[in-house]
């Protein structure tokens, strides 16, 4: 099995050499990840400028890795166009949850969906991080059963996984959907100038079943997707009025 690893932590991430460091126990691994940074990029793709890539100085352990001047989509197109016959692209793991609504602006959900687009099966992985990053070598145990659980089905599927701190268990859930509050926050940077931040705060409670409550109560989160949006009540409803 070919696996393809990217992220939108960018390269220089713990979280995908500790992806990359369990992946090889199933299959031959290489890394594509963006050279920067590229958080709540969601699926933007670059078409204004060509891209490039270089080999990473990164020592990955025997896997070739290379760093990429986009995005976590723009990194599976150039890995898939790099080696042949990729079977799976695993993104992460990331370093903050990926639930709910964050899956709209998620570039590491984005580089996994991408995958589909190109006919293949896109698992996201992702875990909370708080004023330490996260302890991934506890982690592992838990990314090994999660893999062998998804990789054993050659379907073609879409899947978001999101890990707390202390596994207990592996669930499957649905994706929350709650209202948010978007708040604005003001600043002031050493030079005076004035900048703000953009955060969110869930204003309700998560449901049981659903990826939010699952990583609240200490459960490993996975939640399959699909990529066609089509909202299938609201259109039976105004064909049936046409």
């Amino acid at each position: 099995m070919r696996i393809l690893i990217t992220n939108d932590d960018g390269i220089y991430s713990p979280g995908i050499a500790s992806l990359a460091k369990v992946a090889k126990k199933f299959g031959e691994v290489r890394v594509v990840a963006p050279d920067v940074e590229q958080s709540s990029m969601g699926h933007a793709v670059t078409h204004s400028r060509p891209l490039s890539y270089k080999k990473s100085p990164i020592e990955f352990k025997d896997i070739e890795a290379y760093r990429v001047n986009g995005t976590p989509a723009d990194c599976v197109a150039m890995g898939m166009h790099l080696w042949s016959n990729v079977d799976i692209v695993l993104s992460g793991i990331n370093m903050g949850p990926n639930l709910g609504n964050s899956m709209w602006h998620s570039g590491t959900l984005a580089a996994a969906k991408q995958a589909v687009l190109f006919g293949i099966k896109g698992i996201a992985l992702s875990t909370p991080v708080g004023k330490t990053e996260p302890d991934f070598e506890s982690l592992e145990p838990y990314v090994e059963k999660t893999l062998a659980l998804l990789l054993q089905d050659k379907a073609l599927a879409l899947y978001n996984v999101n890990f707390p701190p202390n596994p207990t268990d592996i669930v499957w859930t649905r994706q929350s959907v709650r209202l948010y509050d978007g708040t604005i926050v003001p600043g002031t940077d050493p030079m005076g100038r004035k900048h703000y931040w953009f955060t969110v705060s869930p204003l309700e409670p998560a449901d049981e079943g659903t990826d939010r409550w699952a990583v609240e109560n200490d459960m490993v989160s996975i939640t399959p997707l699909r990529l066609d949006l089509t909202h299938e009540a609201t259109l039976r409803e105004k064909l049936a009025n046409r």
